[in-house]
């Protein structure tokens, strides 16, 4: 029998327009402290965000989903966030914010494959 592993994720969402709260999921995080395991997953369809606002730009979501990106890889994209802890790490992208690209709530689950689990939410979640 595989063991098992407790993860938490956040969802990350599009709000073109914070005063509309509307939004379109875009990614998700996945932590799992256990496996010193921090990664996401991520897909931008510009047609689904211009139904929500024709005017956005998808460059740019796309552009702070890359710092994500970076955050979780700890490199120079992540700039000094991607130093810090895998812990740490985490804590800053599941932090509320007001910004065009927003972390969902915590929630958690086991898994036995971190990456599989993640490519499952994102499929589940934001395609």
């Amino acid at each position: 029998m595989t063991e098992r592993h407790p993860y938490q994720y956040v969802v990350l969402r599009c709000v073109p327009r914070v005063d509309r709260e509307e939004f379109v999921n875009v990614g998700v995080v996945l932590f799992c402290q256990e496996l010193d395991y921090l990664d996401v997953s991520w897909h931008c369809r510009a047609e689904r965000l211009h139904a929500l606002d024709p005017g956005l730009d998808v460059d740019r979501v796309c552009e702070a989903l890359t710092f994500v990106d970076g955050v979780c890889a700890g490199d120079e994209r992540g700039g000094s966030i991607g130093h810090r802890s895998l812990s740490q790490r985490f804590g800053f992208l599941k932090a509320p914010r007001s910004t065009v690209v927003q972390p969902g709530p915590v929630h958690g689950g086991v898994t036995e494959d971190p990456a599989a689990e993640l490519g499952r939410l994102r499929t589940t979640l934001v395609d």
